[in-house]
């Protein structure tokens, strides 16, 4: 059990919470049918299926699980020079490199397979997910904007799902993505405010490194503009109800309150903002939308 402990710690499984409910949002979507909007990609109503939705959850877990243990082997020397992340499994040695990898490459094995179980998409496209989330452990090395490369890596899982479901893409999950790539690059910036000086003498690239804590504050706070007209749009175009519009008005308003605790006289309150806010965020944003779509 204690090794179970070290791997989930190592990939930080309760952040699961940020990618996932959208994953199932999209899911649950996908097997609705919006004639009037979207004719060609939505002729008929999906069956549902417990099987796939676990293919689906399986996916992303495996996926999430490559990309975290990989980001700890490739940032090890990093964050052992970090006071903030000396601790974590691989530079504390808690858990070997060869360890971390095999779990990685394992994971990685899983995850191929069990797309190829989804559908022939699901499995072209898994060595290109597989690219851009362990690519992303370098980004910040090469550009500031690393904070996007993240969102874009956690906007695959929505995509992902309707994949599953639909065999294609259409433009709800493409929306959907839009929203997670904003809101998860907006908090990923206020997040590595903690490493500003840490990267700056370590010649890593990031919005605070490149900017002042006003200015990636500023601009992390409209990427979560472009977040709020996100949900909007959905909520319009698709999710219509009280029960979305209290969902993405809860969503908006957990937007509003991180950047209400985060102030440039107050970035203790980084850590709260970054896993609670945005948690309830995502799992409320989700659980109300899914209503909205099966009542």
């Amino acid at each position: 059990m204690n090794i179970i402990v070290k791997y989930a710690s190592l990939v930080r499984f309760p952040h699961t919470v940020f990618a996932m409910p959208f994953a199932m949002v999209s899911y649950v979507a996908a097997m609705s049918a919006w004639p009037d909007v979207e004719p060609f990609t939505l002729p008929e109503r999906a069956p549902f299926s417990w099987w796939l939705l676990l293919k689906i959850v399986l996916c992303m877990v495996l996926a999430r699980n490559a990309a975290m243990s990989f980001n700890r082997i490739a940032d090890r020397d990093i964050d052992a020079r970090n006071p903030r992340t000396r601790e974590r499994e691989i530079p504390s040695g808690k858990l070997s490199v060869r360890a971390a990898g095999w779990f990685c490459a394992v994971n990685c094995l899983l995850f191929v397979a069990a797309a190829a179980s989804v559908n022939r998409l699901a499995l072209c496209l898994s060595p290109v997910a597989l690219l851009v989330l362990l690519g992303y452990s370098y980004t910040k090395r090469i550009t500031s904007w690393s904070h996007l490369v993240l969102g874009f890596a956690l906007a695959i899982a929505p995509i992902g799902a309707w994949i599953a479901v639909r065999g294609g893409v259409a433009i709800f999950p493409l929306v959907m993505a839009g929203v997670v790539l904003t809101w998860v690059g907006g908090f990923d910036i206020i997040y590595s405010l903690q490493d500003r000086e840490f990267d700056k003498r370590e010649g890593l690239r990031s919005v605070p490194a490149r900017f002042s804590v006003c200015g990636s504050l500023a601009i992390s706070i409209a990427l979560h503009v472009v977040s709020a007209l996100g949900v909007t749009l959905l909520g319009r175009m698709w999710l219509h109800g009280t029960l979305y519009t209290v969902g993405a008005t809860i969503f908006v308003a957990m937007l509003v309150v991180q950047h209400v605790m985060v102030t440039p006289r107050r970035l203790e309150s980084i850590p709260a903002a970054f896993a609670t806010v945005n948690g309830v965020a995502s799992m409320v944003y989700s659980l109300l939308a899914i209503l909205s779509l099966t009542t």
